[in-house]
This record gives C-alpha cells, sequence and structure tokens, in this order.
C-alpha cells in the first residue's frame, strides 16, 4: 500500500484552508467578491475595493476568533437582520451569486467531484450531499446553517461600502462602528454565557507514578475514526461485542472539543488539551504538538512506538506516523490499511502500535451516518480487526498485550459532523482487553480520551507525558497492574 506522499500531505493542508470552517469564510468571501466585482478591478478599480475590504476587517476577524457552534449560529442572522435595518438594501444579485456559488462548492466541487477522485463516490452523490451540507453542525466549511448568515453579511457590509466609495460617499461611520461593536458584543456574550457544552478538563497533572517496570511486552491500539457509538451498538459485529465481554468497556468515555481528528489524536497520545499540545484543528499553521507524546515517554526508556494513519497525523507527531494515501476506493481503505499493519508489525515490531482505519469517517462525511452504508463500514472494521488480531495471536504477538478499541471523535448528522459535539460526536466507544484487564466490566463513570497517554505508559513500564492530565484507567486494570498512588 503506498504511503502519503509530499504532495498529499502538502495537498491535505491546502485542503483544509476549504474544508475548515474559519480559514473558508474569509477565502470564500474574497474569491466571491473579486470574481463579482472582476470588471472593475480589471480596469483598475482597486482603491473603493481595497479601502472598503479595510472597514469590513473587523468582522472578518470577529468571525474567525469566533466558533458559533451547534444552536449558536441561529444567533448569526441577528446582525444581518440589523444591516438590513440600518443600513441600504444589500445588493441581491451579490447575495444569489455567493449563494449559488456556496453551494456549488459544497455540493458538487466537494461532495460529489472531490470525493469521487479521492474515494470513489458515485457522481450522483451530490444527490444526497445537498441534504448533509443543510443539517450539518460541526466546524468546517460545509456547515451552511453557519456560513450562510456570516458570509452574507460580510459580503453586504464589503459591497456596500464598495458603492458608495465609487460614488463618493461613505456609510455613517458612527453608525457602521456601534454596529460592528454590537456584533462584538452579541458574539462575546453568546461565547461567555451560553457556550457551555465543552467536556470538563482535568485541571492537574496525572497523579501517582507509573509501574517501574513494564507491565505489558506490547499495547496495541485500533482507531476506528469516527465511528459513532449507538450506531456500533445497532451493527453486526459479532468479533468486537466478544472482545467487550473479554475485557472492560467504558461506557461515557469522552472525546475532546473540538472534536477534529487531529485534534483528538493529539490529545489522546499527549494526555492532555488543545490549549496545550497546540493542535485546534485539522488546520495546522505550525506543524508538531507543543508537548510530550507518548512516543517521547517511551523513547525514554528504550522503546519504541509507532502510528499508522494518513497524512493529517503527520502534522502533529512528524516520523513516528508511518503514513498511508487517503485517495483510494473507499471499499479498499481499511483493507489496505490493515495489510501495511501487519507488515510494519513484522519489519518493525514497536512496543506500541496505533493503527488508524479511515473507511468509518469517509462514508459518514461522503454519506452521512444515518445510512445502511455507514453501518456497512462498522461491520467491515469488526471483520478486519478480527483478521488483525488473530493474525497477531498466530505471530505471538498478542501473548501479554493490552488491546484498545476505540473511536477518536463520533459523528453528527449531516456530513459526518464532528467539531461542535452534537448529538452522536461527544461519547465514544471505548474498550480495553489483556492479561491485566478485568473481565466484563462495565464502567459507568465519566472519563476522558485523554486517560489513554498515561495509561499506555504505565503498561509499558514508561514515564507519564510531561503535560499528561488524565488520570490511568484503574477501574479496567486487575489490583496487582494498578497504577500506584
Amino acid at each position: 500500500m503506498k504511503s502519503a506522499s509530499k504532495f498529499e500531505k502538502t495537498a491535505a493542508r491546502c485542503w483544509n484552508l476549504l474544508n475548515e470552517g474559519k480559514p473558508f469564510t474569509p477565502i470564500f468571501v474574497i474569491g466571491t467578491m473579486m470574481i463579482f466585482h472582476f470588471q472593475e478591478l480589471l480596469h483598475g478599480e482597486w482603491f473603493p475595493f481595497l479601502i472598503s475590504l479595510l472597514f469590513t476587517l473587523p468582522l472578518f476577524i470577529l468571525y474567525f476568533y469566533y466558533d458559533f457552534p451547534l444552536f449558536l449560529r441561529n444567533y448569526l442572522w441577528i446582525p444581518v437582520i440589523g444591516y438590513l435595518l440600518l443600513f441600504e438594501s444589500p445588493n441581491l444579485a451579490l447575495w444569489g451569486f455567493g449563494i449559488g456559488l456556496y453551494f456549488f462548492f459544497t455540493v458538487f466541487f466537494w461532495g460529489t467531484f472531490y470525493y469521487h477522485l479521492r474515494i470513489g463516490t458515485d457522481w450522483l452523490n451530490f444527490t444526497r450531499f445537498w441534504k448533509l451540507v443543510l443539517k450539518n453542525s460541526d466546524s468546517t466549511s460545509g456547515n451552511a446553517q453557519e456560513q450562510l448568515p456570516k458570509f452574507l453579511l460580510l459580503l453586504a457590509v464589503w459591497d456596500g461600502m464598495m458603492t458608495n466609495l465609487s460614488t463618493g460617499e461613505l456609510l455613517p461611520t458612527t453608525h457602521y462602528f456601534i454596529f460592528c461593536g454590537a456584533v462584538f458584543a452579541l458574539a462575546f456574550i453568546l461565547h461567555h454565557f451560553l457556550f457551555d457544552w465543552k467536556p470538563k478538563q482535568y485541571d492537574s497533572f496525572t497523579s501517582g507514578v507509573p509501574s517501574a517496570e513494564a507491565l505489558n511486552d506490547k499495547v496495541v491500539v485500533i482507531v476506528i475514526d469516527g465511528m459513532r457509538k449507538e450506531r456500533f451498538y445497532e451493527a453486526n459485529t459479532p468479533y468486537l461485542d466478544g472482545l467487550v465481554e473479554k475485557g472492560t468497556e467504558y461506557l461515557n468515555m469522552e472525546t475532546v472539543y473540538p472534536a477534529r481528528t487531529v485534534v483528538c489524536f493529539s490529545s489522546m497520545f499527549t494526555g492532555t488539551y488543545p490549549k496545550e499540545h497546540g493542535m485546534k484543528s485539522n488546520m495546522v499553521w505550525k506543524l508538531g504538538i507543543k508537548v510530550e507524546s507518548i512516543f517521547d515517554s517511551l523513547r525514554k526508556v528504550g522503546k519504541k512506538g509507532k502510528m499508522l494513519g494518513i497524512a493529517h497525523l503527520v502534522d502533529s507527531f512528524g516520523q513516528d506516523v508511518e503514513t498511508v494515501t487517503a485517495v483510494m476506493h473507499k471499499d479498499k481503505a481499511d483493507r489496505n490499511i490493515i495489510n501495511k499493519a501487519k507488515k510494519i508489525m513484522e519489519e518493525q515490531d514497536p512496543d506500541l502500535f496505533i493503527v488508524q482505519l479511515i473507511g468509518t469517517d469517509q462514508i459518514g462525511h461522503s454519506r452521512g451516518v444515518l445510512y445502511d452504508e455507514y453501518i456497512e463500514k462498522i461491520e467491515e472494521a469488526d471483520r478486519l480487526v478480527q483478521e488483525y488480531v488473530e493474525w497477531l495471536e498466530a505471530e505471538g504477538k498478542m501473548e501479554n498485550t493490552t488491546l484498545m478499541i476505540c473511536a477518536d471523535h463520533g459523528q453528527a448528522d449531516g456530513i459526518g459532523g464532528h467539531g461542535h459535539l452534537d448529538e452522536g460526536e461527544r461519547f465514544v466507544p471505548f474498550f480495553m482487553v489483556g492479561p491485566g484487564v478485568k473481565q466484563g466490566e462495565k464502567i459507568q463513570e465519566k472519563h476522558s480520551l485523554v486517560s489513554m497517554a498515561p495509561t499506555i505508559a504505565h503498561l509499558l513500564g514508561a514515564p507519564f507525558p510531561g503535560n499528561s492530565r488524565g488520570p490511568v484507567l484503574n477501574e479496567a486494570l486487575k489490583e496487582s497492574w494498578m497504577q500506584h498512588e
């Protein structure tokens, strides 16, 4: 199986400029204005274009700084209505052009052309994808309910000022700055008083000390990316269900906020949160986490960890990641990953091996999570996990190994939404199996995926990563294996 090329890694980072909601908004608005006013700009009328952009800049900054998650996005229409009441009518042709361009980009370019080339979805995928765009609640550009009021306001303000400047007039400056101040005040109030659904974070560092000697020879982690918990329970997954019964299941395991893949993996394998490890979305402005990872901890005791995943994860963990290309047919992705996972274990024999299966997440994004295709991908993952674990057993790699199986995040309705922790995103499947893991335990207490790194360190006799905050998952461990407090 091909690794992700340098071109693919660069292309993935460039795509995130359009995929992630924050950078998309200014890029889309500027692009729309340049296309719509192409004739004027071609004739050198740049002064009103740029000066009016400068006046609009405070609103660009506001919408880049603040997300408007879930129901908060409904309040984005208040500034649009306020603008219509205070100032002249917007250019309806510009608004119509912007709306048409937006849905062309999301439904046809992204939802149809892009996914056909990348994972082989049908050329008619747009017949479903438009519904997913309208329902979507995550932090991507495909969140129509958030993006529409944002770019409509920015287009109206920018174009209105440009028109007035072209005729020698200005918008009432005092009124405009009062308007901007009111929008800032609204955003501040919403985010400080109504934005209250982030998971509670651990304030202190991981307590106690890890095992002085390794309890396990190996730890194998299989992350079924984007596997929504209740859809997992609905799927026919006899092998995974059997592992659950042989080990310990955490029934209320939370992901982190924002629940984006790079963010979640960074938290899972550093033991801390985005504000410390620095990965705050899939759009990575500076490569590399800012804190120690579980891979760094293992190196301190002469052990090796390896992660097998898509190109995005290199942005966090660099050379500790063996990449797989994400440009392959949706029905071949996880099969090829398992084949490469066998090869890595044969050739490198890491003490910690983390495998990311991407098929379920891909289908959630391209076809939606409430359809049969999504269930089928979970069932395919069940068969592939069985094949891989049985292969490990045959190779003698499971005799003193703990196996962790989880999702990095769930997925909401719409474009397999994940980021803002809507229904279906927050709580993820998580269970452990191994010689030191209790059998048939069901842990009801709420836990966080940031506990994965310190638990792995404890099992492999390595120090906790420097900024680790999650507690070791002692509830799953037999008494002789538990962390010393």
